[in-house]
């Protein structure tokens, strides 16, 4: 998390500054279990369901389509939970407000769902599993109370009085929740404006993965932590769309195909250009690719994939 710029190579090639993150595509043990887990818990919508799949989100947009999808699932008999293996560490959905944070939070708080309030200074947060161990982080950005930032290999967090914080304390959670009002309910759904703010992922490398997550999809690089063992690209000056870290271990394998968890993330690309433009540097890259329906399938050296695509109602 980071907010500072610190390019750590130079390509003449960066993504397009709108560029953002859509959709994750999980594969899960029980769709049943899951869907009622992100409506009950998590105040996400059915937006569509197909067999053994289904796309979840927020609701606005033609609910017959999936085009504004958060989550997609997709049920496989007989998967199970890895460890010591790349893939998900988080995916991260942004609330619009602190107040409607707060509702998400007392919506878990109330189902006595384990979750844990984190204080980033620049952005609050709680931390959650999903029923099949898939980590999920729910934020809203609070940049007025201060920054982030990797400075050489070190983490530092200065409040806006400029006092140091170690960027993970226990968030005040009586105060945020002084912003619901009295009537705020909880059983409602996410507000139309929630999006998918960034992911995190378990990869074998860091460097490995910054050479293909900028070198070849052209993220500007926001800082590297050789001692923290992670780092965080983006686009646009956001503080980080994508966090890559080694924390399963160097040199971890991929899941094997029973696994439980991401089977891709998309990056939203808003015109045709702009995709074209990367797609052209995947293929002088040699990357194998696929197209499908969703976009073009890509997969980093850490076997995480990658759909590239046009934001639904750019193209």
């Amino acid at each position: 998390m980071t907010t500072q710029k610190q390019t750590q190579t130079s390509t003449e090639f960066s993504i397009h500054p709108a560029a953002k993150v859509g959709h994750v595509s999980l594969t899960v043990a029980s769709l049943e279990n899951q869907i009622a887990f992100y409506q009950q818990a998590m105040g996400f919508i059915v937006r569509w369901r197909d067999g053994n799949r289904a796309g979840l989100g927020a609701p606005f947009g033609d609910l017959t389509t999936g085009g504004a999808d958060l989550l997609r699932l997709t049920e496989q008999p007989n998967v199970k939970k890895y460890r010591r293996v790349t893939g998900l560490y988080h995916f991260a959905v942004l609330f619009p407000s602190r107040r409607e944070l707060a509702r998400a939070m007392a919506r878990l708080f109330a189902m006595q769902y384990p979750n844990y309030p984190t204080d980033h200074v620049m952005t609050k947060t709680t931390y959650l599993d999903d029923p099949d161990g898939n980590g999920i982080e729910l934020y809203a950005e609070s940049p007025e109370d201060g920054t982030f930032a990797i400075e050489g290999d070190q983490f530092v967090t200065r409040r806006t009085d400029g006092t140091f914080s170690d960027g993970r304390e226990p968030l005040d959670v009586d105060a945020l929740l002084r912003h619901l009002k009295k009537d705020d309910r909880l059983d409602v759904s996410i507000p139309k404006e929630t999006r998918l703010g960034h992911v995190h992922l378990h990869v074998r490398n860091v460097n490995e993965a910054v050479d293909f997550y900028h070198g070849v999809l052209g993220f500007d690089v926001m800082g590297v932590s050789k001692s923290f063992r992670a780092a965080f690209v983006s686009a646009g000056g956001y503080h980080h769309h994508l966090g890559l870290n080694t924390w399963q271990g160097e040199g971890a394998p991929p899941p094997p195909p029973d696994a439980v968890g991401l089977r891709y993330f998309t990056v939203e690309l808003p015109d045709q250009k702009s995709l074209d433009d990367v797609i052209a540097r995947v293929d002088a890259a040699g990357i194998p690719s696929n197209q499908t329906e969703n976009g073009l399938l890509v997969h980093d050296p850490s076997q995480n994939g990658v759909m590239l695509t046009i934001r639904p109602g750019n193209s």
